[in-house]
């Protein structure tokens, strides 16, 4: 089940539209023939999730390749099985490669930063004071 939050506002009849459940075989109404600056948003939405929106005048990839299989912010987009194209200057050509995407930085350490920063600090020298001469009085 996927959620579309369309915020649309009618000032002439004060009316809103709030929110849409769909699913991913079940396309959603487009918002062009209405609002004309909905056209990159619903191409984006089409490419990132998968939402596809009926009678939408251009609905294509606008932030992935065109050969790209899948809508990657979907939460079962795989994170490896992937190919990835890149231009080699050894090969002097476009190589496809083998992409996965590291979770090795995903380490998550509940400790607050100031409770350990002690730890690490050295502690600071003494400073001594020490007599010095006195100046003259100035009246």
């Amino acid at each position: 089940m996927l959620l579309l939050v369309y915020n649309l506002l009618s000032l002439r009849f004060n009316l809103r539209i709030r929110k849409r459940d769909t699913d991913e075989l079940t396309p959603v109404d487009s918002a062009v023939p209405v609002h004309q600056a909905a056209n990159c948003y619903e191409r984006e939405i089409w490419d990132m999730f998968g939402v596809f929106f009926a009678n939408h005048p251009d609905l294509r990839r606008i932030l992935t390749d065109y050969g790209f299989e899948g809508h990657p912010f979907r939460k079962d987009f795989p994170l490896s099985g992937y190919v990835e194209v890149r231009y080699d200057d050894e090969v002097k050509r476009v190589v496809a490669e083998p992409v996965e995407l590291a979770q090795e930085f995903r380490k998550f350490d509940l400790n607050s930063p100031w409770e350990t920063f002690p730890a690490y600090r050295q502690a600071p020298e003494t400073l001594k004071i020490e007599a010095g001469e006195k100046k003259g009085e100035v009246k």
